[in-house]
């Protein structure tokens, strides 16, 4: 009869088979461990891109507001020069007619 131990051929098919258990299972865990910091920098970009879009939000207001007071500061500068021409039409005019009559 034959002697039973271990030879070399299972050895080394012992050593294949634990290697890749061993890296399956390493795969496994990297992969967990890659969706962790996928989820992380999602988070993290989420974050930055709300305080990035209240920022320009805060930015076009400020601009918004500004334009509006711009407009109705020289929108009453026009009424005035509008005002004044006018005033200045009728004072020429009636000169005129003085002069003419």
């Amino acid at each position: 009869m034959k002697e039973e131990g271990c030879d070399s051929g299972s050895v080394w098919l012992g050593f294949f088979v634990g290697g890749i258990v061993g890296a399956g299972v390493a795969l496994l865990f990297a992969q967990r461990e890659t969706r962790e910091k996928i989820k992380e920098l999602a988070i993290e970009v989420k974050q930055k891109a709300t305080g990035y879009v209240k920022q320009t939000e805060d930015r076009v207001s400020d601009v918004v507001s500004t334009g509006k007071e711009l407009y109705e500061k020289n929108k009453s500068c026009v009424k005035s020069a509008i005002e004044a021409g006018k005033e200045a039409y009728e004072k020429e005019k009636d000169r005129l007619s003085k002069q003419s009559t």
